[in-house]
């Protein structure tokens, strides 16, 4: 799915689209969470990983 078509579905702009999948975003509401997962069709824990400080 293009990320022109998952803003359309999730009811985000474009721009904060990108801003999330660049690892540019300081802070998300619940609310786009939820969207994203009921769109993409899974689970908040999918769209995250962590690394450990200073890696």
């Amino acid at each position: 799915m293009s990320l022109t078509e998952l803003s359309r579905r999730v009811g985000v702009s474009l721009a904060n689209l990108s801003v999330l999948k660049n690892d540019r975003a300081k802070a998300i509401r619940f609310s786009t969470l939820t969207a994203l997962c009921e769109v993409l069709e899974c689970q908040i824990g999918d769209l995250f990983s962590h690394e450990p400080a200073g890696k």
